[in-house]
């Protein structure tokens, strides 16, 4: 079995890795609801799986007043998870959480069904996931994603790929590790779409304007003869 104080100390160098402005152990301990919440998150999902259901709800229940991180105790999370801020995410129960992921506040793991089967996401290991996003249904996220702050994602997503948008769509594949995710920076699709669009609308103008100008050059030539003639007439 492993050692408690072990994961409490991997879950401390956690916060100091993808924090920058993580100053000491004492802050972090004390001023960190999405490590407060991953603990008791461990605490709930222990007593869910011991069949002691009222117990760990009524725990998640106080876990989420306290931290504004919801997380239901049937919910599976690996190793070095870190929610930065925290407020406003909410994890389904039958959600699943790799190793090494980061997320951001806001963000939403949800379901699309009522039946009582798998219909929450799989998250892979490192993968990043943006402020406000929201990932929906029993979809699959690969290892390395990353998913921009404020997509919607209702389709799995390949691993190593940066998906953004609503809906969310791949716009960059296998280029940088996860962790590099610069959310002020994120290609924009539907913009590059229109850049395109009008890129080419002005090339068939362009060619448009030739073709016209070739044709009054061949109309001019042909009505020549027909002065002339006119002329000498």
């Amino acid at each position: 079995m492993t050692n408690p104080f072990s994961i409490i100390r991997e879950d401390l160098r956690t916060v100091f890795a993808k924090d920058p402005a993580a100053k000491n152990t004492l802050e972090v301990i004390f001023c960190y609801p999405g490590l407060h919440a991953l603990w008791l998150h461990r605490i709930t999902h222990f007593l869910w799986w011991h069949k002691l259901r009222f117990p760990s709800r009524l725990l998640s229940h106080l876990n989420r007043f306290f931290t504004g991180i919801e997380i239901h105790p049937g919910a599976t999370i690996g190793r070095r998870f870190f929610i930065d801020h925290g407020m406003g995410v909410v994890i389904g129960e039958t959600s699943e959480i790799g190793n090494d992921v980061l997320m951001y506040q806001g963000v939403v793991l949800g379901g699309t069904s009522h039946e009582k089967r798998k219909r929450h996401p799989t998250i892979g290991n490192n993968v990043v996931i943006g402020a406000g996003a929201t990932l929906l249904g029993a979809i699959t996220v690969g290892d390395g994603a990353r998913i921009g702050a404020g997509s919607v994602v209702v389709q799995s997503v390949p691993p190593e790929t940066t998906v953004v948008g609503v809906p969310g769509r791949v716009v960059e594949e296998g280029r940088r590790p996860a962790w590099e995710l610069e959310h002020s920076r994120l290609p924009d699709p539907v913009n590059e779409a229109i850049r395109l669009v009008l890129a080419e609308q002005a090339e068939l103008a362009k060619r448009l304007q030739r073709i016209e100008e070739s044709l009054k050059v061949t109309d001019s030539n042909a009505k020549n003869p027909e002065d002339q003639d006119i002329a000498h007439g």
